[in-house]
């Protein structure tokens, strides 16, 4: 067993009954993608982030999005030393290998602009200045529906820069039996060590550039792209980007699942997650994000086998 299905295996232990989740979230850290979690209060987004932070062994910060969260709360501010007549940069909480952005869509969307460069390129600029974050870096953001009071809807710009988004949703009867009676979530959490490494991780992602894909396989993948440019049901389609998302997401899906190439069930096992929020539904009103079973029947439309 890889060090990386010892994490699974661990978050799974503490986020009960959502094993395929887990192994999405783990899929899109591995990928180098960084994750949006839609659910309701309550739901376990918060003890997922902690369980694989902690797995990982990643130096762990969370930031509480609210109204009034400013960029600088985030980045960091330039402090004037009087002594030296010198500005010095005090780094803010995004300058750390994992970071919860809790309730992201409770903040303004300058604030949450503040993310934009982190997420696409690995740096923060301020004053002129380029800072390089570490490395690995994951930004695990958690967002209450779209429906509830005091929200932001996410732009598609910044929605892009996700490359996945999941729900978890209720458990299931014998699951929720088990955390009644079981050991809190919380409790666990605190006596979560690593079973891997940042060093580890870098190493595995290397990995996905060795997962071989047939010609059948690219042609797949390119016919699902086509279909939602394609489809009435939508407004505008996968961008390439998206495309190199949801190959780089099979390829992790494929790794966690010991293979060393690609099967059409692992471009469909990440299409959802990687494609929903990167679409929009010919009807859909500005700002619902929410595009539940679009993929799913852009998935159904489309053969394995070209016709």
């Amino acid at each position: 067993m890889s060090q990386l299905q010892n994490v699974l295996k661990q978050v799974s232990t503490v986020v009960l009954g959502k094993e395929d989740k887990v192994k999405l979230a783990l899929s899109c850290i591995l990928a180098e993608g960084h994750l949006l979690i839609e659910d309701l209060p309550g739901m376990g987004k918060t003890t997922l982030a902690q369980a694989l932070s902690k797995s990982l062994g990643l130096d762990y910060q969370r930031i509480q999005f609210t109204s009034d969260l400013l960029p600088a709360d985030i980045l960091g501010v330039s402090v004037f030393d009087q002594k030296t007549g010198d500005f010095t940069f005090r780094k803010g909480p995004i300058f750390s290998q994992f970071l919860l952005a809790d309730e992201i869509n409770r903040a303004t969307p300058k604030t949450q602009s503040a993310l934009l460069e982190s997420m696409e390129e690995g740096t923060v600029s301020i004053d002129g200045k380029a800072y390089t974050l570490p490395e690995p870096f994951v930004v695990i953001a958690t967002q209450n529906p779209s429906s509830q009071m005091g929200t932001y809807p996410l732009p598609e710009s910044q929605l892009d820069r996700f490359l996945m988004r999941i729900s978890l949703g209720y458990p299931n009867a014998e699951t929720e039996k088990n955390l009644i009676t079981g050991i809190s979530p919380r409790e666990q959490l605190k006596s979560m060590g690593a079973v891997t490494s940042p060093e580890q991780l870098l190493a595995e992602r290397k990995l996905l550039s060795k997962i071989h894909m047939t010609a059948a396989i690219v042609d797949y993948i390119h016919r699902l792209v086509l279909k939602t440019r394609e489809s009435s049901e939508l407004s505008y389609g996968l961008s390439p980007r998206g495309t190199l998302a949801l190959t780089k997401a099979a390829k992790a899906w494929a790794l966690l699942s010991n293979r060393d190439h690609l099967l059409p069930e692992d471009v469909q096992a990440v299409f959802e997650s990687v494609v929903d929020h990167r679409v929009k539904g010919s009807h859909q009103h500005t700002g619902d994000n929410s595009n539940k079973g679009l993929g799913r029947r852009i998935l159904e439309s489309v053969d394995v086998i070209a016709n």
